[in-house]
């Protein structure tokens, strides 16, 4: 028999639209209507966002990464995993509630990520944080939707038009990378990635750490 998924808390997102905490089990779900959005159960290819970013940054030393969209905090903690210790966080994360389930349900998954000196947390729209920067970071890693095609909020779109990538491209330094999740392939969103003058790799990745699951995509979008 099932174990039987208990309600943990929910939260609105801009828009009004409702995210649902579960856990079922050792299992954490955070769950938009009858779309799961994460699972404690797939995390390879959100670990993997950081990790094949920070491999692809020219130059390792002390970069400074702006994270949006904490999530259930796997891009965070493989990023923490792979930078030194002269390295910098940023993470933007909308949704307050999030942050508290992190530190409160989710606190044994969060493993004390948003706790590391190098992190540093701003409760903002990440669209906000990066139309505030000018040639700040080494990298930008967007995990805050199902990728271009969004699911919560459809401001989230302001992030993926023509003007949100060159707001993005502008926040980065020279070489800097523009990082996107997504649970599938946008071969529109790709050409836009290339018209707003990024050199772009797509890659599938599969959810899972073993290699199986859904296979998901994320575009490395390279500031020349």
């Amino acid at each position: 028999m099932m174990t039987p998924r208990e309600y943990l808390g929910s939260a609105i997102v801009p828009g009004g639209q409702e995210l649902k905490l579960y856990r079922r089990g050792g299992d954490h779900m955070i769950v938009l209507d009858r779309n799961e959005l994460m699972s404690s159960r797939m995390s390879g290819s959100e670990k993997q966002l950081a990790l094949m970013t920070i491999d692809r940054l020219r130059d390792g030393k002390a970069p400074h990464l702006l994270i949006g969209g904490y999530g259930m905090g796997f891009t965070l903690r493989a990023a923490l995993g792979a930078l030194s210790a002269d390295a910098r966080i940023t993470v933007a994360e909308l949704v307050p509630e999030i942050i508290e389930w992190a530190r409160g349900p989710m606190a044994e998954l969060a493993a004390g990520c948003l706790d590391d000196p190098r992190v540093h947390l701003v409760i903002d729209d990440v669209v906000a944080v990066i139309a505030n920067a000018q040639g700040s970071y080494d990298a930008i890693l967007l995990d805050v939707d199902n990728g271009p095609d969004g699911l919560t909020a459809a401001a989230n779109d302001r992030l993926y038009d023509a003007k949100g990538l060159q707001a993005a491209r502008a926040a980065l330094r020279p070489g800097g990378i523009l990082a996107i999740w997504s649970a599938g392939s946008d071969d529109a969103f790709t050409r836009r990635l290339r018209s707003a003058g990024f050199r772009v790799d797509e890659v599938a990745v599969r959810a899972r750490d073993n290699g199986k699951g859904p296979r998901h995509v994320i575009w490395f979008a390279q500031k020349g």
